[in-house]
C-alpha cells in the first residue's frame, strides 16, 4: 500500500508539473473591450465580505476597462440550475461567480465553467508560485475551472455557550450522548449551503475511524448511522450558516458547529456573545475550506479578458491583504507571504481582540484534509440531503 504523505506528494508534483505544462501550452487571452464593460457579479458563498472592496478597488483603477459591477447574492444550490437554464437558452447575464466548493462542484459536474486555468494560464499569475501549500491543494479541486481566491484551514470546531455546556464533548460519541440529554439545543446547517456543515459531514468520517474517509459511498459506514442518530435530536436543519449562529446568540441553542472565521467574525460582530467558547473532539482533522472565483461558460470574450485581469488583481498581496477582513475566513490570504500585519488596521485591531491563540498550534500541529473532490462530494450532498436532512427529528 503506498504512504498516503507520498501520495499526496505525488498528486502534488504532479499537478504542478501539469501546471507548468498548461502555462506552456495556454492560449493567447482574449482582446480587452474598446468600451469598458459592465460586470454582473453573484456571490453565493458569502464573499463579498472579503472580495469586493478588492474588486471596487480594481475597477476604481481600471474605468477604461469596467463601466460598472453590480453584486448580488444567492444560495450556492440554486445556482448551478440557474446558469444552465441561461447557458441553454444562449443568454448567460452571470459574469463572475464567488463560490465555496459546493456550487463550484457542481458547476465543474455539469460543466458550466470556462476552463480558464488551463486555457489561459498565461493570463493569470504563476499558481504554483504564489499560493501557500494549503491553499494550492484547494486549487487542485477546482481541475482548472476557478481560481482559489481565499483559504483557511476551515473546521470542524464545536461553539457553545459556557453557561450551558459547563463540559464539552470530548469525542464523537460524548457529542451524541449530549444531544440525546439536551434534545434540540444542539443544531448545525445543511452541508450543501454551509461551510461549517460542510466540514462537519467531511470531518466526521476521521472522527469516528470510518473505513475510507475520502469515500462517501461505500467508506462511510459509520459517519451516515452516527450523522441519522444525532439527527434524530435536532429540531430542524437552517439552510445556512448564519441562522445557527444567530440561534447561538439568542439562546436557543447552546451548542453549534462552527469554523474558525465563523468562530471569529460573528463576535466580532456581536451576533455572537465574546464568551462563546470553542472545543474540538478526540481524532479531530482539519478539512480545509477556500473560496473560488468562477466564469460562466457563455461570457464574452471581451468581458472574460477584463476578468481574468480582475482575476489577477484579487491575487496581489494587496488586495489578499483585505481578505484577513474581520476574521471571516480566518486567516484568509491564499497567497503566501501576506500577514496581518499588512492588512488594514481596522482587520489588525478587531482579529488581534478576538482571534484565539490556540487557533495558531491547531493549524501547525493537526492533519490537515482537502474536501473531496467534485463529484463524491456532489453525492455526498445528495445522501445527506436524502438520508439525513429528509429525516430531521426522526
Amino acid at each position: 500500500m503506498t504512504h498516503p504523505i507520498a501520495t499526496r506528494r505525488t498528486l502534488l508534483g504532479g499537478a504542478a508539473a501539469l501546471a507548468a505544462f498548461g502555462r506552456a501550452q495556454a492560449a493567447a487571452p482574449p482582446a480587452l473591450p474598446k468600451e469598458p464593460v459592465t460586470l454582473n457579479v453573484i456571490d453565493v458563498a458569502g464573499q463579498l465580505q472579503l472580495t469586493q472592496r478588492a474588486m471596487e478597488d480594481f475597477a476604481k483603477a481600471n474605468p477604461k476597462l469596467v463601466a460598472k459591477i453590480g453584486f448580488s447574492q444567492a444560495p450556492a444550490p440554486e445556482l448551478p440550475g440557474k446558469l444552465k437554464a441561461q447557458q441553454a437558452a444562449g443568454r448567460v447575464d452571470i459574469d463572475l461567480v464567488l463560490t465555496g466548493t459546493d456550487a463550484m462542484s457542481a458547476g465543474i459536474d455539469q460543466g458550466l465553467w470556462v476552463p480558464m486555468v488551463n486555457d489561459y494560464a498565461t493570463a493569470l499569475p504563476d499558481l504554483n508560485a504564489i499560493y501557500q501549500p494549503g491553499a494550492l491543494k484547494m486549487q487542485g479541486l477546482a481541475q482548472g475551472q476557478a481560481v482559489c481566491v481565499v483559504y483557511c484551514p476551515a473546521g470542524p470546531l464545536l461553539e457553545y455557550m459556557p453557561d450551558a455546556v459547563k463540559t464539552p464533548p470530548k469525542t464523537a460519541q460524548e457529542l451524541l450522548d449530549w444531544t440525546r440529554a439536551h434534545p434540540k439545543r444542539f443544531v448545525y446547517a445543511r452541508p450543501a449551503n454551509s461551510g461549517p456543515g460542510r466540514t462537519f459531514l467531511q470531518g466526521l468520517p476521521y472522527l469516528l475511524g470510518d473505513a475510507d474517509p475520502k469515500d462517501p459511498k461505500d467508506g462511510w459506514a459509520k459517519t451516515w448511522e452516527y450523522l441519522v442518530e444525532l439527527g434524530k435530536n435536532i429540531e430542524y436543519y437552517p439552510t445556512g450558516t448564519g441562522a445557527t449562529m444567530k440561534e447561538l446568540g439568542e439562546g436557543s441553542r447552546d451548542m453549534i458547529v462552527t469554523m474558525t472565521g465563523w468562530d471569529i467574525n460573528p463576535r466580532i460582530l456581536g451576533v455572537v456573545p465574546k464568551e462563546a467558547e470553542v472545543a474540538v473532539l478526540q481524532g479531530f482533522h482539519w478539512v480545509t475550506d477556500a473560496q473560488y472565483m468562477a466564469v460562466p461558460k457563455g461570457v464574452s470574450q471581451e468581458k472574460l479578458a477584463v476578468l481574468l485581469q480582475l482575476i489577477s488583481y484579487v491575487l496581489s498581496k494587496p488586495a489578499q491583504a483585505t481578505t484577513w477582513d474581520k476574521g471571516y475566513f480566518y486567516p484568509g490570504p491564499a497567497v503566501k507571504d501576506v500577514p496581518l500585519s499588512m492588512a488594514p488596521q481596522e482587520s489588525q485591531d478587531a482579529i488581534k481582540e478576538f482571534n484565539r491563540p490556540f487557533y495558531d498550534k491547531l493549524i501547525a500541529e493537526v492533519p490537515s484534509e482537502t474536501p473531496l473532490p467534485a463529484d463524491k462530494l456532489v453525492y455526498a450532498f445528495q445522501r445527506w440531503d436524502q438520508q439525513v436532512g429528509a429525516r430531521v427529528g426522526k
